[in-house]
């Protein structure tokens, strides 16, 4: 997988993770569900990004956070769902 740099933006209600590539920007949007849950709602990876797996490396970067700070993830959002459901090593941090 493509390493992206990808930065977390928080708010005391939510957040997003979002990456810049060749001059596109991508995010993926969470709310926080009291202090021990995450709730990822939305996923938007512009067209001229798609296949190159930053939606994916969106995900797994929150997983990585999730595992770090012991909270879980909500995956509300489809994509970020199916690619949880995907990869069965991500799969400790589902609430």
């Amino acid at each position: 997988m493509a390493e992206f740099d990808i930065t977390r933006e928080d708010t005391p209600t939510g957040g997003r993770y979002v990456t810049i590539v060749d001059g596109h920007e991508a995010e993926m949007t969470f709310s926080k569900a009291g202090a021990s849950r995450l709730i990822i709602d939305h996923t938007g990876v512009p067209k001229e990004l798609g296949g190159r797996g930053v939606g994916v490396a969106l995900v797994k970067r929150a997983v990585e956070d999730a595992r770090a700070a012991g909270i879980r993830i909500i995956p509300l959002c489809p994509f970020a769902k199916a690619q949880i459901e995907k990869h069965p090593e991500w799969q400790d941090v589902l609430a």
